[in-house]
């Protein structure tokens, strides 16, 4: 099972992805994830993306077209795979078409998760993180006990330099611009549906379900 998982940053498409794991046991794909380590380690294609990314631009598509083709040839993803964050522009969704029909394979479900500018940018610029074991906050939803300190190990907390609230509202805008033509060639195909982002979790899944149990229930 091959499913795209749409949406701006902050849509909650990661949180779904664990959600569809558990369930299906297929891997999760994505490329904020893969960039952002590349970056991280000062890969040669981090060092290329961070410009981009600081400054909420989207990678070239070259670059993420050729992580992808990568990821897909692990062999976790033998049985499937989730793909977040990927494809964002028309030219990523036919280049993603050719590199699964050499392989034999077919998108199954694309989901889209619609949510507002003012939610993305609250949900995103209060994100936190510890600098010394990775665990996340939010300054709204879930702080800490203690303002700046982590509750698990006591290291400081701080905001991703792409988390800000000026640099979250341009990568909403570009992605809004970037989506439009995707969703309608995906819509085309018949393989398209789409979310209220902005419901509880539990109920954004149940919609999910609802969408690809059919015929993919685990054994």
């Amino acid at each position: 099972m091959i499913l795209i998982l749409l949406g701006p940053p902050g849509a909650g498409k990661g949180t779904q992805a664990k959600k569809i794991i558990e369930k299906f046991e297929i891997p999760q794909i994505s490329t904020g994830d893969i960039l952002r380590e590349a970056v991280k380690n000062e890969t040669e294609m981090g060092l290329k993306a961070k410009e981009f990314m600081d400054h909420g631009m989207l990678v070239p598509d070259e670059v993420v077209i050729e992580i992808i083709c990568d990821r897909t040839n692990e062999d976790d993803c033998g049985d499937g795979f989730i793909l977040d964050g990927f494809p964002r522009t028309l030219k990523q969704g036919r280049s993603l078409d050719d590199m699964l029909k050499a392989k034999g394979l077919q998108i199954d479900h694309v989901i889209d998760f619609e949510i507002d500018r003012e939610t993305v940018v609250t949900r995103i610029a209060g994100r936190r993180t510890c600098k010394s074991c990775g665990f996340g906050y939010h300054i709204r939803f879930s702080p800490p006990e203690k303002d700046g300190v982590c509750d698990k190990c006591g290291g400081e907390l701080f905001q991703r330099g792409d988390d800000n609230e000026a640099t979250v509202g341009k990568r909403y805008e570009v992605y809004k611009q970037q989506s439009e033509e995707l969703k309608g060639y995906y819509g085309k195909k018949g393989s398209f549906h789409s979310i209220n982002g902005m419901l509880e979790i539990d109920d954004i899944y149940r919609k999910v379900e609802e969408i690809i149990g059919k015929g993919h229930d685990n054994p």
